[in-house]
């Protein structure tokens, strides 16, 4: 149903930059319209200085005022004749997307227990007996644990812990479940709240 008076946002033109909302993109194509070159590039300076209060956690980086210059040349639908203070010429950039980063090439062969579980399993193999050894052991049990406390509905047995270092170290690193300590875990359940797993 259309009523007579009412401007909706789906009848309008679409934003080049929606973060700074409406009435700045108006101000852009009213500077765009002005007569001189002088008058748009005075207009461009004030504009800037709303588009930064709108826009404050730009500040935080040190080329912030360069960005406001480039969204400003996008907003004018790279229209706007000024004296630009800064080089607009590849404001596009900032609309480009970053290439895809590239899966994981090797099979995981415990998807719960994830890569760089793996990877330091292949450590451990190759480290000599020590305290240095023995240290990288009990961080990568526990963080098994962890794993299985996540991805494993709960379980996560001690026995399968040491059982699988055991494995995946090709025998080179025995836990006695006698002597070993877990950390303990915390475990959210499927109702949002966390159970708490005391050591055995």
């Amino acid at each position: 149903m259309e009523i007579k008076g009412l401007d909706y946002n789906t009848q309008r033109e679409k934003l080049q930059m929606p973060e700074y909302g409406r009435e700045i993109q108006k101000m852009v194509d009213h500077a765009a319209s002005l007569p001189t070159k002088q008058e748009r590039t005075v207009c461009a300076q004030t504009i800037i200085r709303l588009m930064e209060t709108k826009m404050p956690q730009l500040r935080g980086n040190a080329d912030y005022e360069q960005t406001l210059w480039d969204h400003l040349y996008l907003m004018s639908g790279k229209q706007l004749d000024i004296d630009w203070p800064f080089d607009v010429s590849e404001a596009e950039k900032i609309h480009s997307k970053p290439a895809p980063l590239p899966l994981p090439q090797n099979k995981i062969r415990q998807r719960h227990y994830g890569k760089l579980i793996e990877e330091l399993f292949e450590q451990l193999k190759q480290m000599p007996a020590g305290p240095e050894r023995d240290e990288l052991a009990r961080q990568t049990a526990n963080q098994m644990k962890r794993d299985l406390a996540t991805w494993g509905h709960g379980s996560m047995d001690d026995e399968k812990v040491a059982d699988d270092l055991a494995r995946y170290t090709d025998g080179v690193i025995q836990l006695d479940l006698n002597r070993f300590i877990f950390e303990k875990v915390t475990v959210v359940n499927n109702e949002g709240g966390k159970s708490k797993k005391k050591k055995k």
